[in-house]
This record gives structure tokens, C-alpha cells and sequence, in this order.
């Protein structure tokens, strides 16, 4: 497993785990009071969420499998990667 930090633009962190064969990348919205809109353009994550915009870089191999959050993280999960 293979980790990497980053920060987007607003300061969200960013973290992706790369594993075998998939990705998860992960980032800290944990001052969120809603589910965001995820929306994935030419290999970044584009998410809406209370009013704002954060765009993520995602892998550059891979397909989005899943989306979801918890606890104010939100986990991007990327198939095909490697």
C-alpha cells in the first residue's frame, strides 16, 4: 500500500491509497452538514457541498467504483488502477 498526502485548493486534506489493484482517495470534510455532489470530469473529482467546490486529482488509471461518506470523510474508490 502506497500513501500519499495532499491539500485541494480549500484546504481539504487529501489522502489516496493505492493498493494492488484500486485506489481509494479520501479527503477531510468533516465540517460538512450535508452529502456532497461527486462528480467525476477528465480525471478529477469535482464535489459540491454546502455551497462550495473542491476539485480533487484522482489516479490517473482507473474507473470510480464508489462513492460515500462517513463521519464527514469522503471515500472515492477507483477500480483498475495498476
Amino acid at each position: 500500500m502506497t500513501i500519499a498526502d495532499t491539500a485541494d485548493a480549500q484546504s481539504a486534506m487529501v489522502r489516496t491509497y493505492e493498493y494492488d489493484d484500486s485506489s481509494v482517495v479520501v479527503a477531510d470534510l468533516a465540517d460538512a452538514s450535508a452529502e456532497p455532489a461527486v462528480d467525476v470530469v477528465d480525471g478529477t473529482a469535482i464535489v459540491v457541498l454546502d455551497g462550495r467546490q473542491h476539485e480533487i486529482d484522482l489516479p490517473q488509471e482507473g474507473t470510480v467504483a464508489d462513492t460515500f461518506m462517513k463521519n464527514g470523510v469522503l471515500s472515492i474508490e477507483l477500480e483498475g488502477t495498476r
